[in-house]
């Protein structure tokens, strides 16, 4: 996901999804046969004092609970900042979700909550450090894979998470295999949307959507690209209408949930990390690839692709093969944001492979 300069083009984009309604029976019944299964304690909220005031003195009082709609604030990189994560739903099994980017928020996987947490699992989302709602340091050092692993388990533990699901989509599901691959412990399933297991299969697989655009297309591409001149209107125009609206999210307009995380945007950690645009990876994961560790992901895992999107539909059926207990699913009509322009049959997927999970269905295919 991209160096932007996308206000304008998100203002033509009109205002959200009326409804992608997922008509599945398959989703209906997953809904309807999982009940959420309160936990003792569940409606305990934190402690704050009522603050008396003796004069121009603060004291404080009594004692109160107090309800915040789930939402906590964690500490990180030792205790010197916060991420912002929010529990949506009351259940059994626990899903933390991991978002985009990197440098993007958790508001464009907010359509997670209309069926996650229906269907009886406790789910929790954070913005990652520099990103949202979370603490935005001005240090270029924290801006690295391993030091967004180290994150993802410092949230894990500070949510008190154990036996949960994983979920991460795109850059979060790079950092859903580097905790996976590390962090056996406390995992119940894992689930990889729309992420390969190397940059370089990446770069391979975008650079062969850029051959399939027009040659005029391409040919704007490479005038700027030339010249270092990625911020420059008529390029950004061709990345956002020809491969965001081919490859990213095919719909008409874009989901609101979708263009508050592009507006959002931390374009500095996005720079750093990947790089100047989709097709030019110079940041500082450009090397990263975990093609050689796959086979030491232990728990069930889902591996789920949208069949337009900008990772390779072969490099994740190779995945499948690679992951001891893995199950992949291709969504037909779906891009890279498959959970909302293939919703149906994404969470008919998704919700299944949570179901057998669950139940101890789950069978590698």
């Amino acid at each position: 996901m991209p160096r932007i300069s996308r206000r304008a083009f998100i203002g033509t984009s009109a205002a959200g999804l009326a409804g992608v309604a997922a008509s599945s029976t398959a989703i209906g019944k997953a809904l309807e046969s999982k009940k959420a299964r309160p936990q003792a304690g569940a409606d305990k909220a934190p402690l704050f004092h009522r603050l008396e005031f003796d004069g121009a003195k603060a004291i404080d009082g009594p004692a109160v609970r107090v309800h915040q709609a789930g939402i906590r604030m964690i500490p990180v990189v030792g205790g010197r900042y916060r991420v912002w994560t929010k529990r949506i739903g009351r259940g059994g099994t626990k899903v933390l979700a991991l978002h985009g980017g990197p440098g993007f928020d958790h508001q464009y996987l907010e359509s997670l909550e209309d069926f996650i947490p229906g269907a009886g699992y406790e789910l929790y989302y954070y913005d990652q450090l520099g990103c949202g709602n979370s603490d935005r340091p001005d240090d270029d050092a924290l801006w690295t894979v391993d030091r967004y692993r180290k994150e993802v388990e410092e949230v894990r533990a500070g949510l008190g998470l154990t036996d949960f699901v994983l979920y991460g989509h795109s850059w979060g599901g790079m950092l859903a295999q580097e905790y996976a691959i590390t962090h056996q412990k406390h995992l119940k399933a894992v689930v990889i949307s729309d992420m390969t297991a190397s940059i370089k299969s990446y770069v391979t697989h975008i650079n062969e959507l850029r051959k399939a655009l027009p040659a005029e297309i391409r040919a704007v591409m490479d005038k700027y690209e030339a010249k270092g001149e990625y911020d420059a209107p008529e390029y950004q125009k061709v990345i956002m209408e020809q491969l965001y609206r081919r490859h990213i999210c095919r719909l008409d307009p874009w989901p609101e949930p979708l263009n508050m995380s592009f507006t959002n945007v931390n374009e500095k950690i996005y720079n750093l990390m990947q790089g100047p645009s989709e097709f030019t990876v110079t940041g500082n994961f450009k090397n990263w690839d975990r093609w050689g560790d796959l086979h030491k992901i232990g728990a069930p895992t889902l591996l789920i692709v949208g069949k337009y999107g900008t990772m390779s539909e072969q490099d994740i059926r190779k995945m499948g093969r690679l992951i001891p207990k893995s199950r992949v699913a291709v969504c037909e009509n779906g891009s890279h944001c498959c959970h909302f322009d293939d919703q149906a049959a994404y969470f008919k997927h998704l919700l299944r492979f949570l179901a057998d999970v669950e139940t101890g269905r789950f069978e590698k295919t």
